[in-house]
């Protein structure tokens, strides 16, 4: 039986043009129904794409027609069915993230990729960082901090100089972006189980804003991070492209 495909594809013209020459070829099925997504775009469309189907049973399938494809397969319109029976999955557990404003206001997100807290004004953030109910830095002077998860350390996390994680192993990144005090501290790995929060110390002074996978939110004071072991993202690569091999080519670029 032939499999019922849906596709999904950013704004940007050629993942548009795409989308039509895909859809005339292998049909169009609702998301609901459909036994995989076919995403088309770059890792930002695909970490869209995840986020607003995580309670379908559909695996992901993402084919680059976008700008940055990490989480991406090369785009060909020949043999798609095939390719997706071939497909091997790979399962990401995101992070929730919990923060809290100075107006006392709460807001929750999911990050596949990483959760960032970032300095908003002219002066750097000063930031306590607990892990597991225990202090563990009362001072960090900084322009940021995140917690990374393996998908998305090769991402900010790596291009803040923090380390690139195997996807099967249970451990979380810490990494600061320009820490001035402890000077150039970068950062700590934790395990997958940790509960990692952020204080902001000053935030009239030094307002910081958080985000999960780009969703913003500003003058927070507080931001808790956890990885959400009961959210299982399926995302599909072709053989010998998957995440680990992906992860491992990076670090002999």
């Amino acid at each position: 039986m032939a499999l019922r495909i849906a596709f999904a594809a950013s704004n940007a013209p050629i993942a548009q043009a795409a989308l039509q020459t895909l859809t005339r070829r292998y049909g169009d099925h609702s998301e609901k129904g459909a036994d995989v997504i076919v995403a088309l775009g770059g890792d930002g469309f695909m970490l869209q794409t995840l986020h607003r189907t995580q309670d379908l049973d559909a695996p992901v399938y993402g084919m680059n027609r976008g700008t940055v494809g990490f989480l991406m397969n090369e785009y060909s319109e020949h043999l798609l069915e095939e390719r997706l029976d071939a497909a091997e999955e790979e399962v990401i557990n995101p992070l929730s993230m919990r923060a809290v404003t100075r107006d006392g206001e709460v807001h929750n997100a999911l990050a596949i990729n990483e959760v960032s807290l970032l300095r908003s004004g002219p002066q750097a953030a000063r930031l306590k960082i607990s892990v597991d109910g225990k202090l563990r830095m009362a001072e960090l002077v900084c322009d940021g901090a995140l917690v990374a998860t393996p998908a998305g350390s090769t991402a900010y996390n790596y291009s803040a100089h923090g380390p690139i994680l195997p996807i099967g192993s249970d451990v979380l990144a810490l990494t600061a972006m320009s820490a001035f005090r402890p000077r150039r501290w970068r950062g700590a790995l934790l395990p997958s189980s940790a509960h990692v929060r952020f204080d902001v110390v000053d935030p009239d002074k030094r307002p910081v804003m958080a985000e999960a996978d780009a969703r913003a939110v500003e003058d927070v004071v507080q931001v808790d991070i956890k990885s959400e072991p009961s959210i299982a993202h399926r995302v599909l690569f072709d053989p010998g492209h998957g995440l680990e091999e992906r992860l491992l080519r990076e670090q002999f670029v």
